[in-house]
């Protein structure tokens, strides 16, 4: 499976050929590499470099690094967790604005809801419209329910992401959502006229879905997220 490591450059060949490995399923989930003392025998190298790659490998969520007598390095399952904190590291440290998100979410998940209009199943609705009752309830419950209606809202977008059927959308907006639900933990709802219209905005969404009104569905998401964009001024929350 693997062979000597190019002399010139050992650390990316290591990470290249694990990699490649593990992306072409030669290496599957739940797989575990041989131990490093075969691995320094198999790549013709020293532990350092090694360690270092297998390092970076786990930092990429592409391997787990297991310790004690059934340790070693274990292939794990593609996940979107290391690119989001990555995002949200970005975030935090101001590198990405909320403007800068508004407006790529304006452009992207107003086009993914009219995808999501033509494509949507009798399934998709109905777990639409359930996640509309939850929201519903927060609404009646006032601000202190702010936090938990947030969430619901963040399920509702994925859903709808989801109902395209388009994974790389799936994938971009519930790893964008889930960032900019740190935005609506930190700036507690001080508007609560806000809390009802934005749970309107998600009915009147659902309801353009279910009519596959592709384009009303777009710009009613677009000016979804402006309204977020709005109010998230107005406290403050841009960088």
């Amino acid at each position: 499976m693997f062979k000597k490591t190019s002399q010139q450059r050992i650390f990316e060949d290591l990470i290249a050929q694990i990699e490649g490995a593990i992306l072409d399923g030669r290496l599957k989930a739940g797989d575990r590499l041989p131990a490093q003392r075969d691995l320094v025998d198999m790549f013709q190298t020293s532990r350092g470099p090694l360690r270092e790659a297998l390092r970076v490998l786990e930092q990429k969520g592409l391997l787990e690094i297991r310790r004690g007598v059934r340790g070693g390095a274990v292939v794990k399952q593609p996940g979107m967790a290391p690119v989001a904190e990555s995002l949200g590291l970005l975030i935090r440290h101001r590198e990405i604005t909320l403007v800068e998100l508004s407006e790529f979410r304006e452009g992207v998940e107003g086009s993914v809801a009219a995808l999501a209009a033509q494509r949507a199943t009798p399934a998709d609705i109905r777990q639409l419209k359930s996640l509309l009752k939850q929201a519903k309830k927060h609404v009646g419950d006032g601000i202190e329910a702010w936090e938990r209606f947030c969430q619901v809202d963040n399920r509702i977008h994925v859903a709808i992401a989801k109902s395209a059927g388009n994974r790389v959308y799936e994938f971009v907006l519930r790893m964008v959502h889930d960032n900019i639900q740190r935005y609506y933990e930190t700036h507690p709802l001080k508007d609560p006229p806000f809390m009802q219209e934005n749970y309107q905005d998600l009915c009147d969404i659902v309801t353009a879905l279910e009519k596959q009104q592709a384009t009303a569905v777009r710009s009613l998401m677009q000016s979804h997220v402006r309204r977020f964009n709005r109010y998230m001024n107005s406290q403050g929350g841009n960088p």
